[in-house]
C-alpha cells in the first residue's frame, strides 16, 4: 500500500512539473523574448523595410519604432552579404558568410542560404545575448543609438530569417 501511494504521489509530482515547467522557466527569465514575439517583430520589420528601406535599417540598428523588445532585435544582411543592420555597432559591415558560433557552425552562411521571400526559415546557433536592464530595454545606448553591453558567454539562439528584396533579415530568441 505504501509503495502504491508513493508511486501515485511521484506520478502526480512529475505531471505537475511537466505542466508548470515552461511557465516556471519563463518566470525565471522575465526579460526573455519568446518565439511568437520574435516572429511578430520580424513581420513588423518586413513591413517597415518594404515601406522605407533606409529608415527601417536605421531603426533596426537603433532599436527604435518597436524594434527592440527585451532581448529581441532585428538584424539584416545587405545585397553584398554584409551586416547592415544590428544593434551592436561592432557587427556593422561584417561579412555574414564568415559568422560562426562557438562550435564553428557557419550560421550566417546558413541564413543566407535558407532565407526565402515570404516564409520564415529557422536557424539555431550560439550567440551573445544583449544584457537586459530592469526596465525591459536591452543594453545601454551609445551616442548614435546602438548597443554596447553584451554577454561574454554565448547562449543558444534560434532566429527566424526571411528574404526581403535584396536583404536577408531576422529576429531571434534566446533559449
Amino acid at each position: 500500500m505504501r509503495r502504491r501511494t508513493f508511486t501515485i504521489i511521484l506520478a502526480g509530482l512529475a505531471g505537475a512539473i511537466a505542466i508548470c515547467g515552461p511557465a516556471l522557466a519563463q518566470a525565471q527569465a522575465p526579460n526573455a523574448g519568446t518565439a511568437p514575439e520574435a516572429r511578430a517583430m520580424l513581420k513588423h520589420a518586413v513591413r517597415a523595410l518594404r515601406a522605407d528601406k533606409q529608415k527601417a535599417l536605421t531603426a533596426f540598428s537603433r532599436g527604435a519604432d518597436g524594434f527592440s523588445q527585451r532581448d529581441l532585435y532585428v538584424f539584416c544582411f545587405g545585397p553584398d552579404g554584409k551586416v547592415d543592420a544590428h544593434p551592436n555597432p561592432a557587427m556593422i559591415g561584417k561579412d555574414a558568410s564568415l559568422l560562426k558560433d562557438k562550435d564553428g557552425k557557419a550560421f550566417g552562411q546558413e541564413m543566407l542560404k535558407v532565407a526565402q521571400p515570404g516564409p520564415f526559415a529557422e536557424v539555431t546557433y550560439w550567440w551573445q545575448e544583449p544584457l537586459v536592464s530592469g526596465d525591459g530595454a536591452y543594453g545601454e545606448p551609445t551616442t548614435w543609438g546602438g548597443l554596447e553591453k553584451w554577454s561574454n558567454d554565448p547562449v543558444r539562439k534560434t532566429s527566424y530569417v526571411t528574404r526581403i528584396d535584396d536583404h536577408v533579415c531576422g529576429v531571434g530568441y534566446y533559449h
